[in-house]
């Protein structure tokens, strides 16, 4: 299933599909730190025109069969490098997220690399050991979409 998956660079109007992916409770809870106005897509589509303008940030657009399935992105936080990727719901299960962060690994050659995921996001914390990242530590902080403080384990990769 994941053969025909492409990374893309991120265009503005990919932005709109994106956000209406963001916008799914279930998939909301999952990722669980979102940011306060993720429901505006005002808001929303002003901060991503940004991270596009943002030489720091490296973000894709994952396509598969030529639509729209994700997207990732390698940004910056606290001075180190951060690994983000979100798959619209329908599409959870089949290996994509698995297949696009493997592909973005290859461009990407930010080393080492940071993933965070909620502690019971189990899909995601897979997907980043498949990828061969190690859980070297956890944190606690307010997920807005979840509107409490959460554990998030913390991964790194260094080759």
């Amino acid at each position: 299933m994941t053969k025909n998956i492409i990374l893309t660079k991120t265009e503005i109007e990919d932005i709109y599909t994106l956000f209406q992916f963001q916008l799914d409770k279930e998939a909301a809870y999952n990722a669980a730190f979102m940011p306060k106005e993720s429901t505006d897509e005002g808001a929303y589509i002003e901060k991503y025109k940004k991270h596009l303008a943002d030489p720091t940030i490296n973000m894709r657009t994952i396509k598969m069969d030529d639509k729209i399935v994700g997207s990732i992105a390698k940004y910056m936080m606290g001075g180190e490098a951060e690994i983000t990727y979100w798959i619209d719901k329908k599409f959870w299960g089949k290996g994509i997220a698995t297949a696009a962060l493997k592909e973005f690994l290859q461009m990407e050659k930010t080393r080492p690399i940071h993933g965070r995921v909620a502690f019971d996001n189990h899909g995601s914390q897979k997907v980043l050991e498949k990828c061969g990242f190690v859980k070297i530590g956890s944190d606690r902080g307010f997920a807005n979409a979840r509107q409490m403080d959460v554990e998030e384990y913390i991964y790194k990769r260094s080759v």
